[in-house]
C-alpha cells in the first residue's frame, strides 16, 4: 500500500536540486507524481504530490529533514484526500497598473463567489509605451456550476477601470461559430 504525500521544498537555486530530491523518492520506493517548481529571484521553489509505501515514509522524512544541512529546506505532509471531482474550471487573465493590495482585491473578489484558487501565475513588467509597472496575473479557477460567472467578471472589473479581465470556460469547447 502506498501513502500520498505533499513536499514543499525552498533553497537557493543551483543545479542538481531536484536531483536530490528525485533521488531521495526513488531510493524509498515513491513515484512522482505532479510537481510545479520554478526559480524566482535566486530561490528555487517548489511543490510536489509523490506516492510511498507505507513502510517508507518515515525513513524518507528523516532523510529530506537530513537535506537542510545543504540548504535544502523540505516540508512533508501526507495527503489526507484523494483527488477529487473537478468542479468548473475557469482561467482568468488580469492586466492593470500595479499598485499595493491588488493581489488582496482579486483574491477577496474570488472568495466572495465561492473561487477555489488552484493555480496562480503573477508577475509585474514594465507597460510598453510608458514603462509603468503592469501586473499581469494567470489565475486557474475552480467553481461550482451555480457560481455566476458574469457577476465574478463584473465583480473584478469595478476594482479600478484600468484592469482587463478575460475569463475562458476551461470545461465548454470554443464556439466554433456555423458552418
Amino acid at each position: 500500500m502506498t501513502i500520498p504525500l505533499i513536499l514543499t521544498v525552498i533553497a537557493a537555486d543551483k543545479p542538481g536540486l531536484v536531483e536530490s530530491l528525485a533521488q531521495a523518492i526513488s531510493r524509498h520506493g515513491g513515484n512522482w507524481l505532479d510537481s510545479r517548481m520554478a526559480r524566482m529571484a535566486g530561490q528555487f521553489a517548489g511543490i510536489l504530490r509523490v506516492e510511498v509505501p507505507t513502510g517508507e515514509v518515515e525513513a524518507l522524512r528523516v532523510e529530506l529533514e537530513n537535506m537542510s544541512g545543504a540548504g535544502i529546506n523540505v516540508q512533508l505532509a501526507i495527503s489526507g484526500q484523494a483527488e477529487e471531482p473537478a468542479p468548473g474550471t475557469l482561467l482568468l487573465s488580469l492586466v492593470g497598473n500595479d499598485r499595493p493590495g491588488i493581489v488582496h482585491e482579486v483574491s477577496a473578489v474570488l472568495a466572495r463567489h465561492g473561487a477555489n484558487i488552484e493555480q496562480l501565475d503573477t508577475r509585474r513588467e514594465p507597460a510598453p509605451m510608458s514603462a509603468d509597472p503592469l501586473f499581469r496575473a494567470s489565475i486557474r479557477l475552480g467553481l461550482s456550476p451555480h457560481s455566476d460567472r458574469e457577476a465574478l467578471r463584473a465583480d473584478l472589473e469595478q476594482l479600478t477601470d484600468d484592469l482587463m479581465v478575460e475569463l475562458e470556460d476551461l470545461d465548454e469547447p470554443p464556439y466554433q461559430g456555423q458552418l
